[in-house]
């Protein structure tokens, strides 16, 4: 049996930021925003990307064994960063080497490759 491996690194990834949400919140019951529709209230609605990158650095987590090493940010809500099968040599989820959100979620910012968890929960 292989050992899995856990451990934290700082990792500098190009990064473009978001903007400061919405100061009141956003009553758009019947939003209709690229083929999704809802409430969102009460989540913070962004609708500003920086458009200057900055070099940020991100406490991450590795996840390793023999087979795959797999790179998830926990300040991006536990979002799996890079995924990589090590006996194909090759990504088996795309990397993007840059973050850089686009405002085609709901409340607006939704970054490009890897794989975040989007679950809402209701009471």
């Amino acid at each position: 049996m292989n050992a899995v491996k856990a451990w934290k690194e700082h990792v500098v990834i190009p990064t473009y930021e978001v903007g400061i949400p919405e100061k009141y919140p956003v009553f758009l019951d019947k939003r209709v925003y690229q083929a999704s529709s809802g409430a969102v209230y009460p989540h913070p609605v962004i609708e500003k990307i920086n458009d200057e990158k900055i070099d940020k650095e991100w406490e991450v987590v590795f996840i390793e064994n023999d087979y795959i090493k797999i790179m998830v940010i926990p300040a991006l809500g536990g979002r799996i960063q890079m995924a990589y099968d090590k006996i194909r040599e090759r990504h088996f989820v795309y990397y993007n080497h840059v973050i850089k959100p686009a405002l085609v979620g709901l409340t607006g910012p939704w970054i490009s490759g890897g794989i975040e968890f989007n679950c809402t929960t209701t009471s």
